[in-house]
């Protein structure tokens, strides 16, 4: 059994002193089968420990429903981890930012009117007590005093960057209290005065976050812990995520292991965040909303030292080379991972025209005198069709409306115009004959922003659509969660379109034998979805700088495998090809 305790200006294991060399992998993001592979990777780097979020929207993706079985056995991750000699430091949130979609929170909180998220107002404490009486229990099984592996547990995620809600702070201690933790609790925090003042609470050990400058951050720090508690920087940023319609971000292996040195010398504590990111599969990536919006990629490849699939970098053994010199050394030699397939040219067969399948496709439609976002009438992700009868004539007019996040506005069918959260004004005008006019505005969720104060981040049509100054009223809406794609009646003899409407199209991966991870490429589409089998795997956009898809061998099988892409805005040739490498700009 394993005890972990603060004193001395240390941590100590058993009674010896003891520095944790964390490296961040999320069970969520990586698949189950590939679990012991990316950890033993992460030991043989020279870890001694494992952090982890845990992810409150896939845990309970419905209110009261809970899962936490197959890719979401956290019990079962953290047995590993033990079984792997290894610590696991546990960050429950409820919030967890990690670029993930909505911060981690579960999407139905925002069918609440009245919901403050992050704060210690009753309504939202009740979400979370509900949720905790669930999650910290597993957690709780699994602490060092149990013969488990888990040794620290974090109170929310760097809260400072939010609020400055400290009863908030101590009722989420106060819950993992009572559901069992008893192990050491600490903050984490940007390296600032205003977030550590914010986020931090005197009987909690603070820790801060950074990616360079090292001693002035540990500066700042120390003045928000007690004099006998020792550092650590609970996440080291040693490489960073992408946003669509941006450069790929890349940091050499040098400065990143010149930078975690300066941190070792300082007699500090560390987790490496990311260790290996892997994937925001689905609908999972989530968005940051400064001037303007900014959904993430689904690659969660971070540029770190395991990548997406589980290679090792140039900055991989950059890293494992300063933590060896630091005394931190795992003699056991660190295998590469199996190579990857190209499965060449796929052309697909059949094709099918979203807009004439809504009904089909669409949960109960859902009739509103105004637009109501989705979270209004019970979805989570996907698409809504939102559709009205305008009455005629109607001289030519603007039409204004607010969308989260990406809107296709079709007059009688046919499609006038896209919208775009970011765009600076409403350039959209048309007429309206005197036998009136259908209108259809189908909206894309992009992902929920995840981070700072737009965190409570709606969609669909958010307010009201006008068309010049006149309200439309009376809507019809179709939830489109694309959760069933066996609805969708492909017709292998029907003639491929090339028009810009949005489209399915159909196709077959055919693999002999065991199948090997693999690299979706659509090159000559413009934006959309991926599907495989059934399951939603990425989004794509031609923006980059994510042009391909990583597709694990776990979400293929041999013979026949049904790959179906959701097209938005028009292709060149109806093709979908399977590469062995990546390009994720």
């Amino acid at each position: 059994m394993k005890k972990l305790t603060v004193e001395k200006n240390s941590f100590y294991l058993n009674g010896e002193p003891f520095r944790i060399v964390a490296g961040a992998m999320h069970y969520f993001r990586v698949p189950r089968e590939y679990w012991r592979d990316r950890l033993l990777k992460i030991k043989a780097c020279g870890c001694n420990a494992v952090e982890t979020y845990t992810a409150w929207n896939l845990h309970e993706p419905r209110e009261g429903e809970f899962c936490f079985e197959g890719n979401l056995d956290l019990k079962a991750y953290l047995e590993l981890i033990n079984e792997l000699d290894m610590l696991a430091i546990v960050r429950p949130g409820p919030y967890i930012y990690s670029e993930w979609e909505f911060g981690g929170f579960p999407w139905w909180l925002l069918k609440y009117d009245d919901i403050e998220l992050r704060c210690s107002q009753p309504l939202f404490m009740s979400k979370v007590e509900s949720y905790f009486d669930r999650l910290i229990p597993i957690i709780a099984s699994q602490q060092t005093d149990c013969g488990g592996a888990m040794c620290m547990v974090q109170v929310e995620n760097e809260y400072g960057s939010y609020g400055s809600d400290s009863k908030y702070i101590r009722a989420l201690a106060d819950l993992l209290h009572s559901n069992g933790i008893s192990c050491i609790l600490f903050t984490s925090d940007g390296a600032s005065n205003t977030m550590l003042s914010g986020g931090s609470v005197p009987e909690l050990l603070a820790t801060c976050n950074f990616g360079s400058k090292a001693d002035d951050n540990f500066k700042t720090l120390k003045k928000f812990r007690k004099k006998d508690e020792p550092l650590m920087c609970a996440e080291y940023w040693n490489g960073w995520f992408d946003h669509w319609s941006e450069k790929h971000h890349r940091r050499s292996a040098e400065d990143a292991a010149k930078n975690l040195a300066q941190i070792l010398d300082n007699h500090a504590s560390v987790s490496i965040y990311m260790m290996h990111g892997g994937t925001n599969f689905g609908w999972m990536n989530g968005a940051n909303c400064y001037e303007e919006y900014q959904p993430t990629v689904n690659s969660y490849d971070d540029d770190a030292p395991i990548n997406e699939y589980g290679g090792l970098t140039e900055k991989y053994y950059a890293i494992r080379e300063v933590l060896a010199s630091h005394g931190h050394v795992n003699h056991v030699e660190p295998e590469q991972s199996l190579s990857c397939a190209s499965y060449g040219v796929v052309e697909f067969d059949s094709c099918a025209d979203l807009m004439d399948f809504i009904p089909t496709l669409s949960q109960e439609p859902v009739q509103n005198v105004t637009p109501l976002p989705m979270e209004k009438i019970g979805q989570g992700y996907g698409l809504i069709c939102y559709r009205t009868k305008i009455s005629g004539p109607k001289d030519k007019e603007t039409l204004y409306m607010t969308v989260h996040d990406r809107a296709y506005v079709f007059l009688d069918d046919k499609l006038i115009g896209i919208y775009y959260r970011n765009d600076k004004k409403q350039k959209l005008d048309f007429s309206v004959p005197s036998i009136g006019a259908e209108l259809t505005i189908l909206v894309e969720n992009m992902g929920r922003v995840n981070y700072g104060p737009a965190l409570a981040d709606r969609k669909g049509i958010i307010g009201g659509v006008r068309l010049g100054q006149q309200f439309l009223y009376h809507w019809t809406h179709y939830p489109l969660p694309l959760g069933d794609l066996s609805l969708i009646p492909f017709d292998k003899r029907r003639k491929l379109k090339y028009d810009k409407r949005p489209t399915f199209l159909h196709a077959e991966l055919s693999i002999e034998g065991d199948p090997k991870d693999t690299f979706v490429a659509l090159p000559g589409f413009t934006k959309g979805l991926i599907f495989i089998n059934g399951r939603l795997l990425s989004r794509y956009w031609k923006e980059g700088p994510q042009q391909t898809a990583y597709l694990p061998a776990t979400w293929l099988h041999s013979g026949s495998n049904e790959v179906v892409v959701l097209e938005l805005e028009g292709f060149r040739k109806p093709q979908i090809e399977f590469r062995d490498t990546p390009d994720i700009g």
